[in-house]
């Protein structure tokens, strides 16, 4: 007989962790994990310097955790190994380096196809993130200078004078951690932001303000020369200028082309279309996380959107 799984789990960050634990807690027999990278929480083993603070609260929102998953203010390594203990304590069915390439629904199961086989189950939950791979600018970048261009935060220091380069959300969370410890310039290409929400743009203008950060709207970035090991970041405008180090957060790969091949709509922000139990219009489709929320990045609020999920589906 086939098997059948009782839920399946696409991605294994703070939300793809929290949904099976808590599905095996509450009865589920049958759970099984995805993620297409080597190990769980792909963003934060990336993304988060070796001993960066990771806090249970984070920018103003809902710090109570409302299932059995609870979560405590560590470091990035504890945070992981605390993930770890979740996923060891808890017996769970996980593949790693196992991308879903499609999901496709018929009649009351779901088939979900991966480079390694397809599986069959009741229920599908995407918590992918929201990080990609990231775009690189149209110029070249002297190779010489690899150590000091950046496409995340991984290899900074502080006292250094850095540009970030982009207008979205990723740039100015980018921009505004650095300025703790380094001179720091934000450049965007347009005139004004378009395309952050509330609260980065406001911590933006804060440390702008303040004098924390500098902004350098209505430039572009046409290319990079090696200035004795230093970045001579020349603008559009005829200008340069020399720096320690320059990081581009202009964007990258996005989940929305696989959750629209799931067949999951979207809406005019390219959100997910969810109802409140962050169900698609998919019957048995759920999508939680990041890729779910217009902040992102509230470890608490992928947890309870896990709570959230089951709950309903077990009522």
């Amino acid at each position: 007989m086939e098997n059948i799984y009782d839920a399946i789990v696409i991605g294994g960050g703070p939300f793809g962790i929290a949904t099976v634990v808590e599905a095996k807690r509450k009865g589920f027999q049958n759970v099984l994990l995805l993620e297409k990278g080597d190990n769980h929480s792909q963003t934060i083993r990336k993304f988060y310097k070796d001993g960066k603070r990771v806090d249970k609260v984070y920018k103003g929102l809902d710090s109570d955790t409302k299932g059995s998953v609870e979560f405590f203010d560590g470091t990035k390594e504890s945070t992981l190994n605390y993930f770890d203990k979740l996923l060891d304590d808890g017996k769970i069915d996980a593949l790693f380096n196992c991308e879903v390439e499609g999901i496709k629904k018929t009649g009351e199961i779901f088939d979900v196809h991966t480079a390694k086989g397809s599986f069959k189950t009741k229920y599908v939950m995407i918590g992918i993130g929201k990080m990609g791979k990231p775009n690189k600018p149209e110029y070249k970048i002297p190779p010489s200078l690899n150590q000091v261009v950046n496409f995340n935060l991984n290899g900074c220091n502080c006292g250094e004078e850095i540009l970030v380069v982009g207008g979205g959300n990723s740039a100015a969370e980018y921009a505004v951690e650095l300025s703790k410890c380094n001179k720091v310039t934000l450049c965007y290409r347009k005139e004004k932001f378009t395309r952050l929400n509330e609260i980065n743009e406001t911590s933006v203008f804060e440390y702008a303000n303040a004098g924390k950060l500098k902004l350098k709207l209505g430039l572009d970035v046409v290319g990079l020369d090696n200035e004795n090991g230093l970045v001579k970041v020349n603008f559009n405008d005829g200008s340069s200028q020399i720096y320690d180090r320059i990081i581009y957060a202009i964007g990258g790969s996005t989940p929305v082309d696989f959750l629209q091949k799931c067949g999951i709509e979207m809406n005019s922000d390219s959100q997910p279309i969810l109802d409140e139990n962050l169900q698609t219009k998919t019957l048995g489709l759920f999508v939680g996380g990041d890729i779910a929320s217009r902040t992102g990045g509230s470890i608490v609020v992928a947890l309870n959107d896990a709570h959230k999920v089951i709950s309903y589906i077990i009522k």
